[in-house]
């Protein structure tokens, strides 16, 4: 059989600036051959574009859809590998496991509806294990009270279907940014309220010495409530400050993700010490002597 492979000809022809292009790009590359092969030589081609592209343009985010709708988990793959992510696709939480255990990934696209282990069930799971791996949510449902349910679980952000795989895009490279910016602060910006101590570099959580855990949205509010210590942000400003101003959050979804962060940092619900409501306002971090 005849093998078909990129040559360093055909690479240079690619036009990398347009990922988009990328249908018209490798079928320049195979020009004249049989469809046949073009069809068995395609992943091989798309390996070698990404690795390029990967190469030229820094290392692409690692992102995993799990969806048991195998053509959604194709279409998926395919529109954020040409969006310029290092996409895998899986049907399930048990081989989500797996490739995790085989590399970690930036970000994952979780399916709520899914047989046997839902998507709210592997959220909880990956949360309870210490995972803090950013989690988007796609959901057929439409009651708001499930989306809650989702954010409550440790999801950092929702989309409903059907919809936009723009959006999609948009709203991963959202959540990406705001992590890499929570990463790239100095290592030294330690800092403690009361008997919690905050490394703002590591992201992570202390309280008496024992490591808390948090999710990344979880630790995005508490450090916008940090930089604004004594002084209450209203739930407008706590969407934009943590959560991006492109989020679709309602504040009932605000006061959702606050509880979680009380309980997560052992804040009591009923007489909160460190994060107190402003009735009218939003909430507040107090200030040392409040």
């Amino acid at each position: 059989m005849q093998r078909v492979r990129l040559m360093s000809s055909d690479l240079q022809e690619l036009n990398f600036n347009r990922v988009t292009d990328f249908e018209r790009d490798v079928t320049k590359c195979f020009k004249g051959t049989p469809l046949s092969y073009f069809d068995i030589t395609r992943s091989c081609a798309a390996s070698q574009i990404r690795d390029t592209i990967a190469v030229m343009n820094g290392k692409s985010d690692r992102v995993i859809v799990v969806d048991d709708d195998a053509e959604l988990r194709a279409l998926l793959r395919r529109f954020l590998t040409e969006h310029g992510f290092e996409t895998r696709a899986v049907d399930g939480g048990t081989a989500l496991d797996r490739e995790l255990s085989r590399n970690p990934a930036d970000i994952i696209v979780l399916d709520l509806m899914m047989p046997g282990e839902d998507g709210l069930s592997v959220c909880r799971r990956l949360r309870a294990a210490g995972d803090l791996t950013p989690i988007v949510m796609l959901t057929a449902r439409g009651d708001p009270i499930d989306r809650i349910v989702g954010l409550e679980t440790g999801a950092d952000d929702y989309l409903p279907k059907p919809f936009e795989p723009r959006e999609l895009v948009a709203r991963l490279a959202a959540i990406l940014r705001r992590t890499r910016a929570i990463r790239a602060m100095p290592s030294d910006e330690l800092m403690t309220v009361g008997s919690l101590e905050i490394n703002l570099s590591t992201r992570t959580v202390k309280r008496d010495s024992a490591s808390l855990k948090l999710s990344s949205r979880e630790f995005a509010l508490l450090e916008a409530l940090l930089q604004s210590r004594g002084r209450p942000l209203s739930r407008a400003q706590l969407i934009e400050r943590a959560l991006g101003r492109d989020a679709e959050v309602t504040d009932r979804a605000v006061d959702v993700h606050i509880a979680r962060l009380r309980r997560a940092i052992g804040d009591q619900a009923d007489a909160p010490e460190l994060i107190k409501t402003v009735w009218g306002v939003g909430y507040v971090l107090v200030s040392d002597g409040a």
